[in-house]
């Protein structure tokens, strides 16, 4: 197996990009809520991995990149909780999670 040092970092930031890039894409054109809150996920891995692979390059015995990740991991795990509560509830209420259906805050 290869170290993470041989693989150049530019190949890790394009397959970040593209996967930010393929979480974007989801979270404008979707109007299921689940998906966009997928996508929003999705996006918060390429962050995770920029991080990680930055760590690698710039200081490969300091684990700050790692430790910035496992925090944003966690706030993306309590973000799909109170989400996925949230939707829940408006799934009950309106029988569909059609984000154009949502219109709570209208008078």
């Amino acid at each position: 197996m290869m170290p993470i040092t041989d693989i150049p970092l530019q190949a890790y930031l394009v397959v970040a990009a593209v996967l930010f890039c393929i979480g974007v894409w989801g979270l404008i054109n979707s109007r299921n809520a689940v998906r966009v809150l997928m996508s929003i996920e999705l996006m918060l891995n390429a962050v995770n991995l920029n991080m990680m692979a930055f760590s690698s390059y710039l200081d490969g015995t300091q684990v700050r990149g790692q430790v910035f990740a496992v925090f944003i991991i966690t706030v993306a795990a309590a973000e799909a909780a109170v989400g996925l509560a949230i939707l829940l509830s408006l799934y009950r209420n309106r029988d569909t999670v059609d984000m154009e259906q949502f219109n709570l805050l209208r008078w």
